[in-house]
């Protein structure tokens, strides 16, 4: 690790000397891309965060969002201001004898949920399973850091092309890493996404979203309150494993990575984890917290110096009292290590004792490791010797932002290939991007917690949420084919698609997180297309009046290979009333239509930029722009499938109209659909956001539900065969539902 020669001048002007070997080892990693976001800074401030269900936004371990009261819920509690609850001010909380204390109010408190989202791309690719895994840990501690209990997990990957066998073996690992860890601590993982592109072959992406419960009387957030408290590190031991992990975040692999590199991978005991969350429950029905920080980049380091920086005050850390697993570890590694299943604690002097008793219940590490200061400066000493000290402030926000140059990306001719119909349905839907994803989310369990009323392979997951008496539903995800063809188009039907996906489940948006995965920011035309996917993500999100209330950075994803596409994962949530959805299955008793879509509506003509049909058959074509108001879209789809004639809802996107009907094909229920001229198979696979194909018993009245400024057409019907029949122009095919499966079980017959 070391310290850039124009940041070691920043930092001995700071300083007056020349910082220790630790010093400068702390400010290499906390003004690291992957933590100060210096080439993204600028850039994020496109985003609206605010919004009166927005409780804590940017800048805390997770967001905090108000559910909103049910509908005529006379008993409902009054919101607070949006300056979230009042927290234990440190002056020592009376505690019982170890049961828990709750709250004494007659009313119930508001309930909240928390939201936020990691990437662990880089270590993902030295050690799949262990960068996975760890990945899922550090995102679960960053929902307890706010008082919070995991509820419900999303993964977002992305990996080369599927027939390379380093993309598979990189596939199957983080898939294991994500099942192991998350079925180990009892949190579901629910939904997600998975794509292949050849140019993830050498970068991989992880990007991991978690929900959280908690409610007003149990918030807690990180700036540290009072001086004289004490900070108290509670879970596994300190080892050396995951040193320089935020440097090693923010550059790019090459090709000795996988060996190289290897250290600066933590290593994840889910188990440790699991206790680790339970303790943090006892501790926050006991008020034991004051503030909370996870131990995650930059490591002790890190959490620490944030904590104290947020609250304006200072800390003495004496880094020899940190329990450790590894003899002679010196001042430097104990400070940067980012071993995992810790967390920091701020703690009145008088709980000590009780936190310490909790921690040895559940067998847990503990150490006090200092006390709040009300001086500014972060000082940590080692053996006697002091070899940190500094402004907490200056440590977290002294790193300059990056002024980069930015080239736009080229505007793509039309070259459409010539391809049989019969070519084009089979080939797109046995491509591993619209094949079954069923591999994958079997392995996870997604109904532990017995909230999960949507499974996995559905639009949206959606938990009921019991504590607020409504259905929660979750989405995540992102498109690299249509980032790649149009950045800043493709980033907006990004959005439009993900609160689409929310719409067919009869849901309304509530909030967003974002995760934002670039290239080496040093390249102009790289930089350009993050930028542009930026502007693109935050200017649908506005237009959607969806908050984006948290989220991540991750740049220097380039390899050998060369830059990943941009590739904006957007994770959002949203409720209903309860959490009976509708399905994305046919029933097979009904009228076929889809909303949205103006090229069926005759409004405009298909475009095929960024779709999986130009992928598999190669070409080029403008990218199909989403709705230019997209929230009267998604207003008219979750109130039209609120009806009750209709029987199912399935978003349109991925291989177009054409797979999405495929999908809803049961052994007891087929679909027959035509798509006429003009340019019938371009109709059929052009893959514009916005859609949603609802079957109804009511079309009529279905049709008449829309606002005339959103589109409709009728695509045809369903009846029990559990037969696919699809015209094209003048071409008729037919399929069972067992064909269809077959050939939607790529993934599965290679994997085998």
């Amino acid at each position: 690790m070391a310290l850039d020669d124009a940041d070691r001048e920043l930092v001995e002007s700071e300083l007056g000397r020349e910082p220790t070997r630790a010093e400068a080892a702390l400010f290499e990693n906390l003004w690291s891309e992957h933590c100060a976001y210096r080439s993204s800074r600028r850039l994020l401030t496109a985003f609206d965060s605010e919004g009166e269900q927005v409780v804590v936004g940017p800048g805390d371990d997770a967001a905090v969002v108000a559910v909103p009261t049910p509908a005529g819920d006379d008993e409902a509690s009054e919101a607070d201001d949006g300056e979230g609850s009042e927290t234990n001010d440190g002056e020592g909380s009376e505690t019982d004898d170890g049961q828990a204390s709750g709250t004494n109010d007659d009313e119930a408190s508001e309930t909240y949920l928390t939201f936020g989202i990691e990437s662990h791309n880089h270590p993902s690719y030295v050690d799949p399973v262990d960068g996975a895994a760890t990945g899922v840990g550090g995102i679960v501690r960053d929902t307890m850091s706010m008082g919070a209990y995991p509820i419900a997990l999303l993964d977002a990957l992305y990996f080369g092309d599927f027939d390379a066998d380093h993309s598979r073996y990189l596939f199957e690992g983080v898939v294991e890493g994500i099942s192991h860890y998350g079925n180990s601590i009892g949190v579901p993982t629910v939904g997600g996404s998975v794509a292949f592109h050849e140019d993830y072959e050498g970068n991989p992406l992880v990007n991991v979203a978690c929900v959280g419960l908690t409610d007003a009387d149990r918030l807690v957030t990180a700036d540290a309150k009072r001086p004289g408290n004490r900070l108290v590190l509670v879970g596994n031991a300190t080892g050396r494993d995951g040193l320089g992990g935020a440097s090693f975040a923010s550059e790019d692999l090459d090709e000795d990575a996988e060996t190289e590199d290897r250290p600066a991978v933590q290593v994840g005991d889910p188990y440790a984890e699991k206790r680790l969350i339970e303790c943090n429950e006892a501790l926050l029905d006991e008020d034991l917290v004051v503030a909370a920080r996870d131990l995650g980049a930059a490591g002790l380091g890190g959490a620490a110096s944030e904590m104290v920086a947020k609250g304006g005050l200072g800390a003495e850390i004496d880094l020899g009292a940190v329990h450790q697993r590894e003899p002679n570890m010196n001042a430097t590694e104990i400070l940067l290590a980012e071993s995992q299943e810790r967390m920091c604690y701020e703690v009145a002097p008088d709980d000590v004792e009780r936190v310490r008793a909790l921690a040895d219940r559940f067998d847990l590490g503990c150490s006090v490791i200092g006390e709040v200061t009300a001086a500014d400066a972060f000082v940590c000493t080692f053996d006697g010797e002091t070899v940190v000290e500094a402004d907490a402030e200056f440590l977290g926000d002294g790193a300059p932002a990056n002024d980069l140059e930015r080239a736009a990306p080229p505007e793509p001719e039309r070259a459409l290939p010539d391809v049989g119909v019969a070519e084009a349905v089979e080939t797109l839907l046995a491509s591993p991007n619209t094949a079954s994803k069923e591999w994958v989310y079997r392995q996870y369990d997604h109904e532990v917690g017995v909230r999960t009323a949507t499974r996995p392979g559905d639009d949206a997951a959606v938990l009921a949420l019991r504590e607020a008496d409504c259905g929660l539903a979750l989405a995540a995800g992102s498109e690299p084919n249509w980032t790649a063809a149009a950045p800043y188009e493709g980033a907006r039907a990004v959005a439009v698609e993900t609160a689409t996906n929310l719409a067919a489940k009869g849901a309304e948006p509530l909030a967003a997180v974002d995760c934002l995965n670039g290239g080496n920011p040093e390249d102009p035309e790289t930089y350009g297309g993050f930028a542009a996917a930026v502007d693109g993500l935050a200017d649908a999100c506005a237009a959607l009046d969806l908050p984006v209330v948290g989220g991540n950075v991750s740049l220097y994803n380039d390899s050998e290979s060369g830059p990943i596409p941009p590739t904006p994962t957007l994770a959002a949530v949203g409720t209903r009333p309860d959490a009976d959805a509708p399905p994305a299955a046919a029933s097979g008793d009904g009228t076929l239509v889809v909303v949205g879509d103006p090229v069926l509506g005759g409004d405009a003509e298909p475009r095929l930029g960024g779709s999986e049909y130009l992928a598999q058959f190669g070409g080029s074509d403008r990218f199909p722009a989403p709705p230019a108001e997209p929230r009267a879209t998604v207003d008219a789809v979750r109130e039209a499938v609120a009806a009750d004639h209709v029987r199912a809802a399935h978003d349109a996107s991925h291989g177009g109209l054409l797979v999405t009907l495929a999908e809803m094909v049961t052994p007891d229920a087929g679909v027959s659909v035509a798509f006429d001229d003009p340019n019938p198979l371009a109709r059929a696979v052009s893959e514009r956001a916005g859609r949603v194909v609802v079957e109804t018993t009511a079309p009529d009245a279905l049709e008449a539900s829309v606002p005339a400024d959103v589109p409709t057409a009728r695509l045809g019907t369903t009846d029990e065969t559990g037969r696919f029949e699809v015209g094209v122009g003048a071409e008729t095919l037919t399929y069972d539902a067992a064909e269809i499966a077959d050939l939607r079980a790529t993934i599965e017959r290679e994997l085998a």
